[in-house]
């Protein structure tokens, strides 16, 4: 299928003096001319019946495209194959026999319009007579720039062929995200009546598509607890009571090769979303109140029973991470990397994954094998070495995710034929073995887009649609892989962002919870690695510039500031360190000081709780030894895990010692004790003196005594003498 364009010159428009505010949107003018042909009824003729179909002309310029007219011309013989379809479709039309078979005129197409035409061909008597096959059909249109060539396709089924089940992979996605989860307001936009999310519930309800389902967008809505969107609650168990058979998509629809080329053993999933969840949002509702039974009389009291403690009521219960994810009715260990991503690498390790007995399957385009890469047909259920594969059709499954993202039936019909045309001719080459397509990754997508695309495939003659278990009954052929070259980009994105999260790790560890900051990396992460980013690459590279530069502002988040020189006069101090804290939670580190001089004496660890989103001031106690000088502290922040936080920094200290202290210390301490060693001599020698006077009354009082005694005695003999 081709839509032919003609590059025209953009004209130049005089400027007006003033402009009146347009009430709705002008198209933006793209410079194209664009012409498409679309069979109606998806190209599908059955004997008897006519040819009709539509060319539109898109007009893209903002200069008149005038009026020209129309010639659709049909093939006479059937394209002998679907490589020899893939070259007509994409517009090689050489040594094809074209025979005009209706004409028409296009009016004058304003600047931004387009204008459709239809074409009826009678089955009579140009379509008489023509066996089963795909023709080639072809519309041009005399334009004055030249003539464009639209190509498509008329299919005449074979009631003869054996009939083929067909398996159609439908993605249950959101789209391109930058944050771990979709928010409430997304939710809602998403699943109202007209959400993308909704309508692809409404293409795929009373239908047998497999859906492939993304758990991040059933995890979003749950982690909102009672806060949750009405609508996406109702979604929700809507997607729970449909029948169809279904696996579980990477979270973010993350692509798993990068995952695994930048050498993760295994593709990884979300570790916590308990980020996301407030406690108010999960309170269980009170229980009513059971009526108490009447007592019955007995003759023996029964003894009371101990009251068994209970929760407490009023206390929030959380699901768990495997709840969150939960995708009811999945098959386990299904994996879908982006198209023409996975290598035989790849494939092998995942091969190897199990979810408990159950073995992996791993879906992988045809053109990723030897056989299909030429454009050959390859049957769905195959093995690749060891590993289990799913193989689907890629030419298919790409017209199919055209056709979805279409809105205009005019135009939707070309991908919709060529869709046709390719599984007319590989049922035909099945041989009855069962073939698989996918709606691609698109999830910006209308209800009746994706119907559309789901009937093309239900409505093609000698198909029969198939589950997913379906194919596991069926016997599986040896596929070869071709070689796969690595996405650079994504690969070193992967590793980087694995990179960056050992270091969040790290930081981390000052946190009560570590899960409130490694939860939303992870899931973030997967996000932007999710095979929605393949569609607008310079996007992507932005989100993940501006996501790592996000996460180095986090592990920046909690340091030293700098600290001003001090002077140390007195013998003691504190010196004031100030730590920053722009989380918003309150972290859990501890302050090491280390003095490059024994001058200052000081506490070597301060543990410290930091509230969030504050400038917290720690003191670190200081004491000046004996001498003056110059003295570094370096001071460092650690997690009690003895991780550093954040950069050094380093405060000086300019240290005054009181040498003249010290010295009349000392002096005193010398005069003091000549003072008391004088006292002592003084002393000592006022009590030698007592002494010695104390001697020396005795001996005068001695004398006295002695000299009356004397005198008695002489005293009669005298007076003897005088008698």
């Amino acid at each position: 299928m081709v839509a032919a364009v003609a590059l025209v010159p953009l004209l130049a428009t005089p400027a007006l003096g003033s402009a009146s505010p347009d009430p709705s949107p002008t198209p933006t003018p793209t410079g194209v001319v664009g012409f498409t042909l679309a069979p109606v009824g998806n190209g599908l003729v059955h004997a008897g019946e006519p040819l009709v179909a539509s060319v539109t002309l898109q007009n893209g310029t903002d200069a008149a495209t005038p009026a020209g007219p129309v010639t659709l011309a049909l093939g006479s013989a059937p394209l002998r194959d679907r490589s020899a379809l893939d070259a007509w479709l994409g517009g090689d039309t050489s040594d094809v026999a074209l025979q005009e078979v209706g004409a028409t005129t296009l009016t004058d197409v304003a600047p931004g319009a387009e204008d459709t035409a239809a074409i009826i061909v009678a089955a009579d008597p140009v379509l008489g007579g023509r066996g089963p096959g795909v023709y080639p059909l072809a519309a041009s249109f005399d334009g004055p720039e030249g003539t464009l060539v639209s190509t498509s396709a008329m299919i005449v089924p074979d009631d003869a062929v054996a009939e083929t089940g067909v398996g159609i992979v439908v993605p249950i996605t959101a789209g391109p995200l930058a944050e771990g989860l979709l928010t409430s307001d997304q939710l809602a936009a998403l699943t109202a009546p007209d959400g993308a999310l909704s309508s692809a519930l409404d293409a795929v309800e009373g239908t047998s598509a497999i859906l492939a389902v993304d758990p991040a967008v059933l995890a979003a809505i749950r982690v909102l607890g009672t806060s949750a969107p009405a609508s996406a609650s109702a979604w929700l168990e809507r997607l729970d009571a449909l029948t169809n058979s279904r696996f579980t998509l990477q979270f973010g629809d993350s692509d798993i090769a990068p995952q695994l080329d930048s050498g993760q053993p295994r593709p990884l999933g979300p570790t916590s979303l308990q980020y996301a969840m407030s406690p108010a949002d999960f309170i269980p509702p009170a229980p009513t109140p059971e009526p108490t039974p009447t007592a019955t009389p007995t003759q023996t009291p029964t003894p009371t029973p101990t009251p068994t403690p209970t929760a407490d009521p009023s206390a929030p219960v959380y699901p768990t991470l495997p709840e969150l994810l939960d995708v009811a009715g999945e098959r386990p260990a299904v994996f879908w990397p982006a198209d023409g991503t996975a290598s035989a690498d790849v494939v092998s390790t995942l091969g190897a994954i199990t979810s408990g007995e159950t073995t992996s399957l791993t879906l992988v385009p045809s053109t990723s094998t030897t056989e299909g890469a030429s454009g050959a047909t390859v049957t769905a259920r195959g093995m690749a070495g060891d590993a289990a594969v799913l193989v689907y059709d890629a030419a298919i499954s790409q017209a199919l995710q055209d056709a979805s993202s279409l809105d205009e039936p005019a135009l939707r019909g070309a991908p919709l034929t060529a869709a046709t045309a390719h599984l007319t001719l590989a049922v035909a080459d099945a041989g009855g073995a069962p073939l698989l397509v996918t709606l691609g990754r698109d999830a910006d997508r209308s209800r009746i887009g994706l119907t559309a695309a789901l009937s093309a495939v239900t409505h093609t003659a000698a198909t029969h649609p198939l589950t997913l278990e379906a194919f596991e009954t069926e016997p599986a052929s040896a596929v070869d892989l071709v070689d796969v070259e690595q996405d650079a980009a994504r690969t070193a994105a992967a590793s980087a962002f694995s990179d960056d999260e050992a270091r969040l790790a790290r930081f981390a560890t000052i946190l009560d919870e570590p899960s409130l900051l490694l939860g939303p990396e992870r899931s973030s992460t997967l996000q932007l690695l999710g095979v929605s980013w393949l569609a607008d690459a310079d996007r992507w590279a932005t989100a993940v510039d501006e996501h790592r530069a996000a996460t180095a502002r986090t592990i920046d988040g909690v340091g030293l500031l700098p600290v001003p020189d001090v002077q140390q006069i007195s013998p003691s101090a504190d010196i004031p360190v100030w730590i920053h804290n722009d989380l918003p939670y309150a972290v859990n580190v501890v302050l090491y000081a280390t003095p490059d001089d024994l001058r200052l004496d000081l506490q070597p660890s301060i543990p410290v709780t930091a509230p969030a989103s504050t400038n917290t001031r720690v003191l670190i106690p200081v004491k000046a030894q004996i001498g003056s000088g110059d003295v570094g502290i370096t001071l460092q922040l650690r997690s009690p895990t003895y991780e550093p936080i954040g950069r050094s920094q380093v405060a000086n200290v300019t240290v005054r010692a009181d040498w003249e202290r010290y010295g009349l210390i000392a002096l005193g301490v010398i005069v003091g004790g000549l003072l008391v060693v004088g006292v002592i001599r003084t002393i000592r020698r006022r009590g030698r003196a007592r002494r010695a006077d104390a001697a020396t009354g005795d001996h005068d009082t001695a004398t006295d005594a002695a000299a009356p005694a004397a005198a008695a005695g002489t005293a009669p003999a005298a007076e003897e003498t005088r008698s």
